[in-house]
């Protein structure tokens, strides 16, 4: 696919919900010449939201992948969803890109959202540009977008442009670099523009804001700096060098304008992802370890030559089967190939490899290191599984999601398609890590978890319009935690003899609270093993950790999943011939089940992050309403004649607040939310829930 690696971009973008996205990568798309007609998001047109939920609301639900020519560059480029229930499909891509495109509305400035997937793509250390769209939007304000990307981000802007006007005098943009103005033609879409002289009342400006972009370079670049301190003109290949220095390195993130809508910027910012994003080869060496040792690190080169290692990171099904999409790191895949599943010690088949364009395909007969590729074939294989060359195993570092915060019953509306819905669940599991189901022992109805009510509701047609399963669901319900707020040990023994080869298991184990920085309780769960050597056999460890994990999915207060807990075991003993992987297994789970009775259980629920934006007039009773839910309210500022909160509140009291913001605000208010943290219940409260 990919012959010269430099010339490869992998690329995303994200944004909060309505920033434009997907407007964005339409423009993208028609500049680069993939398509022939501009899609829209309000027509439901557009070529990336090809599933029909997305182009009957007009939202993104899934990531769409594409692969499009500019220059003579190629770029894999996908689209990310901005509702904060999709936010596994940003997890996942960010995960496998090298950079990254952040597009912020240019009268919002930096939102809820916009933090939270800056926070992903932080984590994964990976470059970042700023595209500040609808500068043609009634309220634009660029200096105020760019302040909140400094201080709400904790980010580092470089301008690369300015605006020449905002929301309906907004004409195009100045570029910084060259020092000329580009206008670009609304009647030929934006395809042709025009490079002229900056108009006289933005000169000043101009050379003012150029001069501290090669400040801001500067630090990047010795022959630069040489040049700022002694006050010399300074040529565009240095400046570029700088900022592109600046700019793998995660600490310059250059900001282009525009408005996607009106065909302002678009291909000024392709030319940016060439110059400053980072090709595959200047990332860095990616380490992996040995299956089932982490200890043994092992170096993983963007080799084409090299053997196999790649990363599943999405899995959807079709009318076809099962697709499967891979980044390449090491290596070459070819088409009828015997791969490895180090995650599940699995030999499996590659039969197909595609290039994918939104919903289309195009078949490949390889594909090598730097590569996003979609394949066909492979069966046991989920969501962040290593693939690699059997001769060679290597696990890379998996992808972690967020906890589910909301659960809600489902049943099928006749016997007869109990069976089908089972296996409709299990097909949903695996393309959705953040979706969960369960039988709730008691009750033997089906819980299935969520990310929020609309991430549910979506579930619930796919099984309907996709699966051909008519299911009947109850009322979404909050997910709670229980943990633990103290040390405790016990010791649990399970001792069966019935004549001849009987079972023994004999273990004690520590629990302790596992708390984040900021104090909240993890959402891991840790086992150590600090048993002497001789008291529980090296081979039945893993059958010990076994029946910790599995006892800390029903919790000794109401039977909820235990989280932010380690487990030490520290002591044991075993029979010689009587012992067993199962009787430790079980002699765990007893030992596990008394210790944290002991350790002083809480009940948890799911606490989530608020941006409320009303009208001045309604901020009183907005505020009132909000602490009667419990909120607390941690921000408050004026944006034009809108008042914006930022709050944190239970989800419990939150179902339906939508009702609530449109009857307090005469329909002028909305809000945005996101899983913040699990905190404890109240007293109070948690008795109402556990009896």
């Amino acid at each position: 696919m990919s012959s010269n690696l430099e010339k490869l971009r992998n690329i995303g973008i994200m944004a909060h919900i309505d920033a434009g996205k997907t407007t964005v990568t339409e423009r993208i798309l028609f500049y680069a010449g993939k398509t022939y007609k501009m899609g829209e998001v309000h027509d439901g047109t557009a070529v990336m939201d090809f599933m029909e939920e997305e182009q009957k609301r007009g939202i993104t639900i899934t990531s769409a992948a594409t692969k499009c020519p500019w220059k003579d560059y190629e770029i894999n480029l996908i689209d990310t969803p901005g509702h904060i229930d999709f936010t596994a499909e940003v997890e996942r891509s960010l995960r496998v890109l090298d950079g990254a495109i952040a597009v912020f509305d240019g009268s919002e400035g930096v939102q809820a959202q916009s933090e939270t997937v800056w926070r992903q793509g932080q984590k994964y250390d990976l470059p970042c540009f700023c595209f500040v769209n609808k500068m043609d939007k009634v309220g634009a304000d660029f200096e105020m977008t760019i302040n909140s990307i400094r201080d709400k981000l904790i980010a580092n802007p470089i301008l690369l442009q300015i605006p020449i006007g905002a929301e309906d005098t907004f004409a195009g943009v100045i570029d910084l670099i060259k020092m000329q103005a580009v206008f670009y033609k609304a009647e030929k879409m934006g395809a042709t523009f025009e490079e002229t002289e900056i108009p006289a009342e933005f000169k000043e400006t101009a050379q003012r804001e150029r001069k501290q972009m090669i400040e801001l370079a500067a630090e990047f670049d010795d022959e630069l700096m040489d040049c700022y301190v002694h006050d010399e003109p300074a040529d565009i290949t240095m400046i570029n060098r700088a900022i592109r220095k600046g700019t793998l390195s995660n600490k310059l993130h250059p900001v282009f304008v525009g408005s996607a809508l009106k065909y302002i910027g678009v291909q000024r910012l392709l030319d940016g992802v060439l110059e400053y994003l980072p090709s595959p080869l200047d990332k860095p060496v990616l380490t992996g370890h040995k299956p089932n040792d982490e200890d043994k690190k092992i170096t993983i080169k963007c080799d084409p030559n090299g053997s196999l290692v790649a990363l599943a990171f999405k899995i959807t099904s079709d009318s076809h089967g099962d697709l499967y999409f891979l980044r390449i790191y090491q290596g070459k895949l070819k088409s009828s190939s015997r791969v490895l599943n180090t995650n599940r010690n699995r030999r499996e088949n590659v039969t197909r490899i595609f290039e994918m364009h939104a919903g289309e395909r195009k078949i490949l007969d390889s594909a090598s290191a730097g590569d996003i590729v979609a394949v066909v074939g492979l069966k046991q294989t989920l969501t962040g599984d290593t693939i690699c060359d059997p001769k060679k195993p290597v696990s890379l570092p998996s992808i972690t999601f967020p906890q589910t915060v909301i659960n809600m019953s489902i049943e099928p509306r006749t016997t007869a398609e109990k069976a089908k819905l089972a296996d409709a669940l299990a097909g949903l599991k695996r393309e959705d890590p953040t979706f969960e189901c369960k039988t709730d022992s008691e009750t033997g109805q089906t819980i299935i978890s969520g990310m929020g009510e609309l991430h549910l509701e979506i579930l619930q047609h796919k099984l309907i319009r996709d699966r051909g399963v008519d299911v009947r669901v109850g009322k979404p319900r909050v997910a709670y935690k229980e943990a633990i707020t103290k040390t405790a040990q016990a010791e649990g023994k399970f001792v069966r003899q019935t004549g001849g080869h009987g079972q023994y298991g004999h273990v004690v184990l520590k629990v302790e609270p596992l708390l984040t920085d900021d104090g909240h309780w993890s959402r891991d769960y840790e086992f150590q093993n600090e048993a002497p050597g001789d008291a529980v056999p090296r081979e039945y460890i893993p059958d010990v950790k076994s029946g910790c994990k599995d006892a800390l999915s029903s919790g000794v207060l109401s039977g909820y999943p235990i989280v932010g807990i380690k487990v030490t075991l520290i002591d044991g003993s075993f029979h010689s011939v009587d012992s067993s992987g199962l009787a430790f297994e079980q002699a765990a789970a007893i030992a596990l089940g008394k210790a944290i009775k002991e350790a002083a259980p809480v009940l948890l629920e799911p606490v989530m992050r608020l941006q409320v934006i009303v009208p001045q007039v309604n901020f009183g009773a907005v505020q009132g309403n909000l602490l009667a839910k419990r909120g607390i309210i941690t921000d408050c500022h004026v944006h034009g004649n809108m008042q914006v909160i930022d709050a944190k509140a239970p989800l419990v009291e939150l179902f339906g607040y939508s009702s609530d913001i449109r009857s307090v605000t005469a329909g002028r208010g909305n809000f945005t939310m996101e899983p913040l943290s699990y905190e404890k219940v109240p007293e109070q409260i948690a008795k109402q829930i556990i009896f």
